[in-house]
């Protein structure tokens, strides 16, 4: 199944998900550490929201650790898309695979996510739309609606 970027982002509220990845994507890493809070405080006790924030919490500490050669966020051109659709794509068949467990689908759900607000940075970047480099969350969130 080939994955759309217009899917909806997981369950967890979208402003504040949103707002996580720009924190992180934009290094305001306090902030995004706040943020995480608030959504470790809203997600429901289930093994797929566990994956979700152990995946956002990775996201945040490989940011932190910048410089490790070997994190997946140290080797990825942020402004490569069409890498990052390819990981996203990736990301989607763990998250659609119905053998994966629920932690695992949460987790690459997470970075299927956030991978879709790289795309649309670099879409809206690449358009004129952006505001100082940054999607804003109302485009991200009006982008990610399936049609009624």
């Amino acid at each position: 199944m080939k994955a759309k970027e217009e899917d909806e982002i997981s369950t967890f509220p979208q402003a504040l998900t949103i707002r996580y990845f720009q924190l992180v994507n934009n290094r305001q890493l306090t902030e995004a550490q706040r943020q995480l809070q608030r959504i470790k405080q809203k997600a429901r006790k289930t093994q797929w929201d566990d994956g979700y924030c152990e995946a956002l919490q990775g996201l945040l500490l490989a940011q932190k650790t910048n410089g490790n050669q070997y994190t997946f966020l140290q080797n990825l051109n942020s402004k490569d898309i069409t890498t990052i659709r390819q990981h996203r794509e990736d990301f989607l068949k763990h998250v659609n695979n119905r053998f994966q467990e629920d932690y695992d689908r949460g987790f690459f759900s997470a970075w299927a996510d956030y991978t879709q607000l790289l795309i649309k940075t670099i879409i809206d970047s690449t358009s004129g739309n952006d505001v100082e480099g940054q999607t804003s969350i109302i485009q991200y969130a009006e982008s990610t609606r399936k049609p009624a």
